[in-house]
């Protein structure tokens, strides 16, 4: 099947993907359901990494999934980069690359394991969730990671704005989203490290201004759109795409939340020119990310 776009940002429909995540993904579950759901449950809803890598090849897309370490905070099962890494060599159909994870809490373990990420699982970057880690990319405890990260020559994720995880349950289920906010937490780092990438994950609402106004400033910052239907983009988002965020933003779907049919649909119904789309859907990725990949390959 022709490709139709990259991926930059997709997480697991694995038993290894739920299971890092179960306390969350019970509390949602419980909410919709207005009962108590088991572990059992879920986990029967799980794909085989076979399963999960013909979604991709299904929809014609390269995906680029990346790993999870949140458990100082959560208390919640790390997934293993090593299992991440593998799944990319495993199915190079379905999977161009990967992003690490490290829980910044570890302090040089996650240095180094940042490091390992790179120079021995062949990952393309490390990715952060500031709401589940519960950290400020800005305090300087956590800069020795950005530090490593510009040494290797790596682009970061941040997360930015709100958060599925925890929707619905007391309390947010612990989940704070005020280390998500774009300024000063993430243009802080922009501005101390001008040589290290960082990509701005979802839409950043409720701070979308302040996230574009950081983007426009700094030539470090980039996007992705994952996790949001896109009728649903703010107004001025929308704009910004088909204008000055036009080489700066990338296709991204937060898989399984979204299926990649329905994004493709989204998009389309927004009448975004296709000198756009092309952008948003691989070209930009391909020169952001330096990948590996013709854009002949795409349709």
């Amino acid at each position: 099947m022709p490709l139709k776009a990259i991926d930059i940002h997709t997480h697991f429909s694995t038993k290894e993907g739920t299971l890092s995540t179960m306390k969350y993904a019970k509390g949602v579950a419980a909410y919709y359901s207005k009962r108590e759901v088991k572990t059992e449950e879920l986990l029967q809803f799980s794909k085989s990494d076979e399963e999960m890598a013909q979604d991709f090849i299904n929809a014609g897309v390269k995906g680029i999934p990346v790993a999870w370490d949140a458990e100082s905070n959560t208390g919640e099962p790390a997934m293993s980069n090593d299992y991440v890494a593998s799944m990319v060599e495993r199915f190079p159909d379905a999977f161009i690359g990967s992003f690490g994870s490290v829980d910044p809490w570890k302090g040089k373990w996650a240095v180094m394991e940042a490091e390992r990420c790179i120079k021995e699982l062949g990952m393309m970057g490390i990715k952060f969730q500031g709401a589940a880690q519960a950290f400020y990319p800005n305090d300087h405890r956590f800069y020795p990671l950005w530090e490593k990260c510009v040494e290797l020559g790596v682009p970061i994720q941040l997360h930015t704005g709100t958060t599925g995880l925890g929707a619905g349950m007391p309390g947010g289920g612990g989940i704070k989203l005020k280390y998500t906010r774009p300024i000063p937490y993430i243009d802080d780092v922009a501005a101390d490290f001008p040589d290290l990438k960082i990509i701005c994950l979802h839409p950043s609402y409720p701070w979308q201004d302040e996230a574009i106004a950081m983007a426009i400033h700094k030539p470090n910052i980039f996007f992705d759109l994952s996790g949001w239907a896109p009728k649903y983009f703010p107004a001025v988002l929308k704009k910004e795409i088909k204008s000055r965020l036009k080489d700066r933003v990338m296709f991204g779907s937060d898989y399984p939340i979204l299926p990649h049919e329905k994004l493709f649909a989204g998009y389309e119904a927004e009448g975004y020119p296709p000198e756009i789309m092309e952008k948003v859907y691989y070209k930009n990725a391909i020169r952001i990310l330096n990948l590996d990949i013709s854009v002949d390959e795409f349709n």
